[in-house]
């Protein structure tokens, strides 16, 4: 067991990547804060972990307002007096909405913002203040394929993971020396709830698949290995990378 004891923070651990993160974070050995904005999924989440034997909380949070990201790390430090690990995975796809710059509405640029790059930061914000203090700590964000080259249409959502690239290399930059440890997880396209709508549309799930040299799409469960990896001691000296979970789509 890994991460035996550990205090890791999950933010939009309710489903998808951020829920078979949780899971595996708690199967090896950690105690997790489902950070989740869903009620019913967050708390079906740590349902689940305290099912299998694990030791898991709901807090809900938006991780675009400060004051519920505040209470949210509060409610970590009141239950188990440390936070160890912060993976900063919520994030939204406005597909349909988000379009080319001319094109697009200030309410979906302004939102996907919010919560891909804001909620990165304020998490971090309020998260390492702790992790000075023990002198250790990890931190995963979760940037992506459009941050780094161009996609047609995902405007918004590109710039965000774009700032989530800049704020990985940054944060690496100014705490490794501290003892806290940033580094990115970049995932291919995913079989996730963010993901249904924009496959469930044929040619684009086949352009996506066609696209991948491994074959198929990515699953939740692809992910969470490398998390745990990352979490972990075994990567001490992995400061501001870049772990592709892609089936090779960034090697074309």
């Amino acid at each position: 067991m890994r991460l035996k004891d550990r205090i890791a923070i999950v933010t939009g651990a309710g489903v998808g990547l951020g829920k078979a993160i949780a899971l595996r974070y708690a199967a090896e050995g950690a105690k997790v804060v489902i950070a989740e904005i869903n009620a019913d999924a967050g708390c079906a989440a740590a349902r689940e972990i305290h099912d299998a034997g694990g030791d898991a909380f709901f807090a809900p949070t938006d991780v675009a307002e400060e004051k519920e990201v505040r209470a949210m790390v509060e409610a970590a430090l009141h239950r188990y007096g440390r936070i160890d690990i912060l993976v900063n995975n919520a994030a939204i796809l406005m597909f349909g909405k988000d379009a080319r710059a001319h094109e697009l509405s200030a309410e979906v640029w302004e939102r996907t913002l919010l919560v891909n790059l804001r909620g990165h930061w304020l998490c971090s914000k309020y998260a390492i203040p702790q992790m000075l203090k023990q002198k250790r700590g990890c931190i995963i964000n979760f940037a992506s394929p459009t941050g780094l080259k161009g996609f047609e249409n995902l405007t918004a959502y590109s710039v965000s993971k774009g700032g989530v690239t800049a704020l990985t290399r940054a944060m690496a930059a100014d705490y490794s020396r501290y003892g806290i440890c940033v580094n990115a997880i970049v995932p291919g396209c995913m079989e996730t709830p963010m993901n249904a709508l924009m496959l469930s549309n044929d040619t684009m799930r086949q352009k996506r698949i066609s696209t991948t040299p491994y074959g198929r799409l990515g699953k939740a469960e692809d992910v969470a290995g490398l998390a745990a990896f990352l979490a972990s001691d075994d990567a001490d000296y992995c400061v501001g990378g870049f772990y592709a979970v892609d089936g090779g789509t960034m090697a074309i």
